[in-house]
């Protein structure tokens, strides 16, 4: 069974040359590295679509920036290491600095513990369990970080422990029933989000921490050679007020599928993704590690969030612009992955995408953690708390919408 342990974890990592000496010692002579774990807020679910558009095949290729082979990411890009992880290209731990390798090992699904999904699908966690089939995120890291000088990990962790995709299924429900029905005031529903939901959230989040630091020591790390970046989750969705699409009669799905009732989207944003918030920080402190900076992503999509006033689609139509790589598409375009029903049991689209930063929302997320990256390594003292915001309009020179850390 070790055996076996040892060459899947060699099977799911990028093959390098075996180094020698301590991380230390290795730090000159080698190319630094950024490691990303977790779920899919991280993975770069999404990834592939740069903007929304409706039902009509002709409208897809107009959004899809990144093709079929999105989400492949062994040495070929024939095929997923892990199936339906969902590492797109795009995801955020790519931030291309000179002199940097990028690694991802965040699996889309995931939680804190190993399992394996209803269909087989292998979950790995922040854990050092074979219990998804494959090994956990810790292990990977350990073996990875062996091999490579890793200065930061990047963490996003702790929403399906509240099991929110379930939620957002009832949400979605709950405006397709033609009876009035809120899935904010179901009782199942809030006791997930409760202050003691929330503290035995917290502890399974430090408890995932703690793993990745133990995986650090064992590959030979002291704390203040790495830094860990853990990140909340931004609001997919804006307050009912500030949908631009009416509530009635299913417009909201069939034009631009966000099907959520006003009061339960306001439920979504003032009490479920504060409580998932909180759970990440009080996991941070009660983890017992130095070395870890939360990054705030609350209001990362704010004026791009899904079905927002302000932004439209890409088709051309109805559409803010006519394909995703018009001049400005980025500014006039959601930020956020359309809910599909009926469209999304048939290719291209598929389920798990939904409510996920889609291609710009990745590069937006990108450019905030590079920042994050170049703050916590820079000469002067670095902050335990960063926020990102939207940083005005046009892109960087990097072909990434404009962001603000502070």
């Amino acid at each position: 069974m070790a055996a076996a342990t040892v060459a899947a974890v060699t099977g799911l990592l990028a093959t390098a040359p075996a180094a020698t000496g301590s991380p230390r010692e290795r730090q000159a002579a080698e190319p630094g590295a950024v490691v990303s774990l977790g779920d899919s807020y991280i993975s770069g679910e999404a990834g592939r679509w740069a903007g929304n558009t409706d039902a009509n095949p002709v409208n897809f290729p107009r959004i899809d920036a990144l093709g079929p082979t999105a989400y492949f990411d062994n040495a070929g890009r024939t095929a997923e290491r892990i199936a339906q992880c969902h590492r797109s290209r795009s995801a955020e731990i790519h931030l291309g600095l000179p002199g940097t390798e990028s690694e991802n090992l965040a699996c889309s699904g995931a939680r804190t513990d190993s399992f394996r999904a209803p269909k087989g699908a292998a979950k790995p966690g922040l854990d050092f369990s074979a219990a998804a089939g494959v090994p956990g995120q810790a292990a990977q890291l350990e073996e990875y970080a062996r091999d490579h000088h890793v200065r930061m990990v990047a963490v996003s962790i702790g929403g399906n422990d509240f099991r929110f995709g379930d939620v957002v299924a009832s949400c979605v429900l709950a405006y397709l029933n033609p009876l009035p029905k809120s899935c904010g005031q179901d009782a199942a529903n809030r006791a997930r989000f409760t202050e003691e939901a929330v503290r035995q959230r917290a502890g399974d989040i430090a408890g995932g921490l703690r793993n990745i630091g133990q995986a650090m020591l064992r590959a030979g790390y002291e704390t203040d050679e790495y830094d860990v970046v853990v990140q909340n989750y931004p609001a997919p969705i804006p307050h009912g007020r500030d949908f631009r699409y009416p509530a009635p009669l299913g417009a909201r799905q069939t034009l631009g599928g966000c099907a959520f009732n006003d009061r339960d989207a306001d439920w979504a944003v003032d009490s479920v993704l504060p409580a998932v918030g909180r759970a990440v920080e009080q996991g941070i402190d009660r983890s017992g590690l130095d070395n870890v900076r939360f990054l705030d992503l609350s209001h990362s999509m704010d004026g791009h969030r899904l079905c927002e006033r302000g932004v439209g689609l890409v088709e051309p139509v109805r559409g803010a612009v006519s394909r995703w790589t018009d001049p400005g598409a980025a500014d006039r375009t959601e930020w956020i992955s359309w809910v599909r029903t009926v469209t999304a049991v048939l290719p291209p689209f598929q389920v798990q995408e939904a409510l996920h930063p889609n291609h710009w929302g990745q590069l937006a997320l990108r450019n905030c953690l590079r920042q994050a990256y170049t703050s916590v390594n820079s000469d002067r003292a670095p902050k335990s708390r960063l926020a990102c915001t939207g940083g005005g309009p046009g892109l960087n020179g990097r072909g990434e919408p404009r962001m603000k850390l502070s």
